[in-house]
């Protein structure tokens, strides 16, 4: 290993694969190490007996729970927007040939211990059972204004400037009720806490547009998609691309160590006694943890079910927000529901996740409002995992560490994570101009 590079990563996981496939084609020299022998890292994907070992310690699953190998379950599912950041990230790499995407069946909002349809637009506005008639009005106005808003063209911005008007003063002049601003907050602009409401409205404006646009783009009952076969798809396409462009991988290098120079910058990578060296490293938090510091907490519950969801109009994979609100939490609850239409289960067989920020120690108490949604299930893991985030000075140490990942069940804030650690390392912008007819779905 005497070449020197200028770039180790060290862990599979996924946002460690993209961002190795984005500096390998930017032309870097980049190293890729991971201690376990498989992709993925904490993201990976599971067989059942995988699973079972995992969360059940001994034993073997039961024979009706069907073959081991059908199973594809992903320890950190996630949809993607259908013109999200992260699609964008995949054609700008070429990384969408390696994969076969499907669309997501639906997109739900829990209300008053109810799910609706997320509306995302003025006709979809009107039909929805979620409002009274005069807010239905009132909200289709809204859609209307974000639909015809144009950054560039003032006369679309009736007389807002939406980078000094915060949304809290938006949604006031179209005198929209708190149930309506709970559902477009939470379920639309996909903010994680209400905090956004005394923020500059153009965020949630743009991330009303980014739902709508995903949403009319193939047609289907919600603005998400999602690989076949998982997950698991996506750190492998990105190893492939890194490949592509002399990339060099090596998975199974146990007791992978960062070294330093005199002054505390890193300057190599050493495993099994030999040194690779660099100029710089990227890893998750698990390779170095006296540079990370612990700032939450995930619970989660995962379900395996005969069934799709009740109320979800049979839908085989869908995403079901809990806005905080209306569980008196101080943090969504997310539930991600996939099937053997997207590869990931045997024949018949649903996967729900329940997620959340964990607010105490007990997830079978604290999860309880998004698996009393799930109806019969057959078999259910608990898990709680802490979350970290950098707590050094990469100027000073050339170590760029990732965050953990959090609860919710879609990939818009894993992949500012990447833009901003791309950022970091390469002291530029992420180009994501993209002609995003190059990702189509799967047909059925």
């Amino acid at each position: 290993m005497d070449e020197e590079y200028d770039v180790v990563v060290l862990g599979t996981g996924l946002k460690e694969c993209i961002l190795s496939g984005l500096l390998s084609v930017d032309g870097l020299k980049v190293l890729h190490m991971d201690r376990n022998d498989y992709y993925g890292g904490e993201s990976t994907s599971l067989n059942l007996v995988q699973l079972w070992k995992r969360f059940k310690g001994n034993g073997t699953p039961p024979q009706d729970l069907g073959p081991s190998k059908d199973y594809n379950v992903d320890m950190v599912p996630k949809f993607m927007m259908a013109n999200g950041a992260l699609v964008r990230v995949l054609i700008h790499t070429g990384v969408t040939k390696y994969l076969n995407f499907k669309a997501v069946d639906g997109s739900f909002v829990y209300n008053k211990g109810k799910i609706y349809k997320v509306p995302a637009t003025d006709v979809e506005a009107l039909k929805s059972t979620l409002m009274g008639l005069f807010e239905k009005r009132r909200a289709r106005k809204l859609f209307i204004y974000v639909q015809d808003y144009d950054e560039s063209d003032p006369k679309s911005h009736e007389g807002l400037d939406l980078n000094k008007v915060s949304t809290k003063e938006v949604f006031e002049k179209y005198g929209l009720d708190e149930n309506t601003v709970d559902f477009i907050g939470h379920a639309l602009a996909l903010h994680r806490d209400d905090g956004y409401l005394n923020q500059p409205a153009i965020d949630t404006v743009k991330r009303m547009k980014l739902y709508a646009e995903s949403l009319a783009r193939f047609d289907g009952g919600s603005p998400y998609i999602y690989p076949l076969y998982g997950l698991g798809e996506l750190p492998q396409g990105f190893a492939r691309l890194s490949a592509v462009y002399g990339g060099t991988y090596m998975l199974n290098k146990t007791e992978c160590k960062v070294v330093f120079d005199q002054i505390g910058k890193a300057c190599g990578v050493m495993s099994e006694g030999e040194t690779a060296k660099c100029k710089k490293v990227v890893c998750d938090p698990s390779y170095l943890p006296d540079k990370v510091k612990k700032v939450g907490r995930v619970a989660r519950a995962i379900c395996i079910m005969n069934h799709p969801i009740p109320n979800t109009n049979e839908s085989h994979s869908v995403q079901i927000i809990l806005p905080q609100k209306q569980l008196g939490r101080k943090s969504d609850m997310y539930v991600f529901c996939c099937s053997y239409t997207h590869n990931i289960a045997p024949k018949g067989k649903y996967i729900a996740f329940v997620s959340t920020e964990a607010e105490t120690d007990k997830p079978e108490v604290e999860l309880k409002p998004g698996i009393d949604l799930l109806g019969p299930v057959d078999e259910t893991f608990f898990d709680i995992y802490d979350r970290y985030e950098p707590a050094n000075n990469a100027d000073k140490d050339s170590c760029f560490i990732s965050t953990s990942y959090d609860a919710t069940s879609h990939f818009e804030s894993t992949v500012q994570d990447v833009i901003s650690m791309y950022r970091k390392i390469t002291g530029k912008e992420l180009d994501l101009s993209v002609d995003l007819s190059a990702a189509s779905a799967a047909e059925e």
